[in-house]
């Protein structure tokens, strides 16, 4: 039986997505093709033996536009024989990557292909793809006649809902911060990271190999003096369970970043002499409510474990995707879930959530960790806008 297979993982470090954030001077593809070019040189893998290149890209216009996934293969120093596209499933495009090269392999299609995703948001804000126009039209319009509304506002709801109060969600991100600033100190990171060269405004180049997203000052004290992002008298109207506790400090940061995992058929890794680190072992993708939008990875997980035929208790580590702080203690409430196990390096809220770079950034993370732990299961789940969510169970081998 054909097996897909993982033989590496990278990503860049983190840089604030911003004017200023310590990434926001290299162009996206050129990022992404940093990560891709990193990602053979360190298994030694010839380029010419990629099938296919698949990434993640949310914000696909501007500098992200006209499938940037080719330009970074381009970019990266590929053959041209090389092909590569770039697919948006909102937060969870580069974890949909990853089924697809997965797949793509299992289907015999594929003996070696590469998923990825890379997001600029310092240079391509997030929303700027609509171009100030109605994304959903008018058939959406009239299903939803009240109106769907922003994912900040949808973690409100989830928050009023399962009744988490501020405290909890402050707590829960303040911890955040702390195991990603704990991993840090360690090295923990140190395999996963792909340094990367910069040079600055001023000129001066610079080796950059931390994650310029973890605060390891954060404390819960310094999280409760922040003021909720999305407060609007309407929608507190329309929704009588909103007391507005979501902030800059309970959710994810605006975030540049790349990742990259290299995917192959275990024959194929076998065959050039490569020492698989897991293997895929089964994926699910769920649509949810598009109002609630956050709570997809509920579902999602629950098909995961009864595709795999296996239960939570089975599973090492979780990587939920913090989006913001109510995705996970939701996710952890409603399936009964090891805080322990719970993003054990810290999640989105202190790493970022560079949006189309997340997915194949959580898989690295989680590789790495049952690699250094010695696990045998890792849970992947995001959720996604418009009401979605991808769920990965991977075997580390």
């Amino acid at each position: 039986m054909v097996t897909a297979v993982i033989v590496d993982a990278v990503r860049t470090v983190s840089g604030k997505g911003k004017p200023g954030g310590q990434l926001c001077d290299v162009h996206p593809a050129d990022l992404l093709g940093r990560t891709l070019r990193g990602l053979v040189e360190r298994t030694g893998v010839d380029p010419a033996l990629v099938d296919d290149v698949i990434g993640g890209c949310v914000g696909q216009v501007s500098e992200q536009a006209l499938n940037i996934t080719r330009k970074a293969v381009l970019g990266a120093g590929f053959p041209e024989a090389v092909p590569a596209t770039t697919i948006d499933r909102q937060c969870g495009s580069s974890q949909q990557a990853a089924h697809f090269a997965a797949q793509g392999v299992l289907a015999g299609a594929y003996d070696v292909v590469i998923a990825c995703g890379v997001e600029s948001m310092s240079r391509v804000p997030m929303g700027t793809a609509t171009l100030g126009k109605d994304a959903s039209g008018p058939a959406v319009a009239r299903r939803y006649p009240e109106g769907l509304v922003n994912q900040g506002v949808s973690a409100e709801i989830i928050a009023g809902r399962w009744k988490l109060d501020r405290g909890e969600l402050d707590e829960y991100s303040a911890h955040s911060h702390a195991r990603a600033a704990a991993t840090i100190a360690e090295g923990g990171f140190d395999d996963e990271i792909l340094p990367i060269t910069v040079t600055g405004p001023d000129g001066e180049r610079r080796e950059l190999v931390r994650d310029e997203t973890v605060r390891p000052d954060t404390t819960v004290d310094s999280l409760a003096r922040l003021r909720p992002s999305f407060r609007d008298e309407e929608l507190e109207r329309r929704f009588p369970e909103i007391d507005w506790k979501i902030t800059p400090g309970n959710s994810s940061p605006l975030t540049d970043g790349a990742s990259a995992v290299l995917i192959m058929s275990e024959d194929k890794a076998k065959a050039l002499g490569l020492r698989p680190k897991a293997r895929f072992h089964s994926f699910a993708v769920t649509g949810s409510d598009p109002l609630l939008m956050l709570t997809g990875v509920i579902p999602a997980t629950r098909k995961l474990l009864d595709r795999a035929g296996l239960a939570l208790a089975d599973i090492d580590a979780y990587e939920v995707n913090e989006a913001f702080a109510p995705v996970p203690l939701v996710w952890r409430h409603e399936l009964g879930a090891d805080p322990q196990r719970l993003n054990p390096r810290g999640g989105a809220i202190a790493l970022g959530h560079p949006l189309g770079a997340s997915g194949t950034r959580l898989l690295t993370t989680l590789v790495h960790h049952l690699e250094a732990t010695g696990g045998r299961y890792g849970l992947q789940t995001m959720c996604e806008g418009g009401g979605m969510a991808n769920a990965t169970l991977i075997e580390r081998l």
